[in-house]
């Protein structure tokens, strides 16, 4: 996989060997990132990935060492030194090195790296889905504030149940039992001619993809509802589709045994994201 990593200052095409075992962020999972996409030249919300990198290392007890200013000058850089046709992967991270005793991290040992790698984007092709039985924590019980890497291995256990069904991705509930999301992006459906996403309650991240295409339905004057979500209302769905950065929108086309139909609402968000990338100005 090509790409190019900044850290300490220095450009690289070869992986960093950043940290060791004694470095907090090896030990107790210290660790930050946002993901960010580059299509072809195109950054959409390049700004707003960075800026939630900030807020994800200060909601984890961190002392971020760049500004979002800065972290998105380095990301436009590494975009233009992959050229101007690639489909990219945008990574920032923070991280620990150290602690102050127990398992509190030091703030001061914040450190920062960045990748920017080959990642060619998904085919519209559809994915398929089943409940799983894993839940998304609480405020109380996680940092489902930021987007943390603590965050990923209950995400991970749903994707390997689902894949232990033979599908491609899981559905998770809250605490409450109501439908939260996929295990590794935001989820939507329609009934009835009505667009619905869970409500961003906290337990899971308001992605930002998912904030956009809420703005461009409700641009075309498509409303869209955002509420509770019983698992059953996605049983008796005309459509499911999800929303993320790394493949913007997908069609679910089979959902827990289900055949389903590429719906109009998912094809709709997704020919509206690429008309507003589109608009708007390269960065190479």
């Amino acid at each position: 996989m090509a790409g190019v990593f900044w850290y300490d200052g220095t450009w690289t095409t070869e992986e960093p060997k950043i940290v060791g075992p004694m470095d907090h962020a090896f030990w107790l999972g210290s660790v930050i990132f946002d993901g960010g996409r580059a299509i072809k030249g195109w950054a959409p919300d390049l700004d707003r990935h960075c800026a939630r990198a900030v807020a994800s290392a200060k909601a984890m007890l961190m002392k971020p060492t760049k500004t979002a200013a800065e972290i998105e000058a380095l990301c436009r850089e590494g975009i233009r030194r992959m050229g101007p046709e690639a489909e990219l992967y945008i990574r920032p991270m923070f991280f620990i090195r150290k602690g102050l005793g127990a398992a509190r991290p030091d703030p001061d040992s914040t450190d920062f790296i960045l990748s920017v790698y080959d990642n060619p984007m998904p085919n519209w092709a559809g994915f398929s889905a089943v409940m799983a039985p894993f839940r998304r924590p609480t405020p109380e019980m996680a940092p489902t504030d930021a987007k943390a890497a603590c965050l990923y291995p209950n995400g991970a256990r749903a994707s390997a149940f689902a894949a232990a069904q033979g599908a491609d991705n899981a559905v998770m509930c809250d605490a409450m039992g109501h439908v939260a999301e996929f295990a590794s992006a935001n989820l939507w459906f329609a009934k009835d001619g009505r667009v619905v996403t869970p409500a961003a309650n906290f337990t899971f991240l308001n992605g930002i993809t998912r904030q956009r295409i809420i703005t461009l339905f409700k641009d075309a004057g498509v409303t869209v509802e955002e509420r509770t979500v019983k698992p059953a209302e996605l049983e008796a769905a005309d459509e499911i589709f999800s929303t993320g950065n790394y493949a913007k929108v997908q069609p679910c086309t089979r959902y827990n045994g289900r055949d389903m139909q590429i719906g109009r609402f998912a094809t709709q968000a997704r020919e509206m994201y690429w008309r507003w990338m589109e608009a708007a100005p390269k960065v190479v």
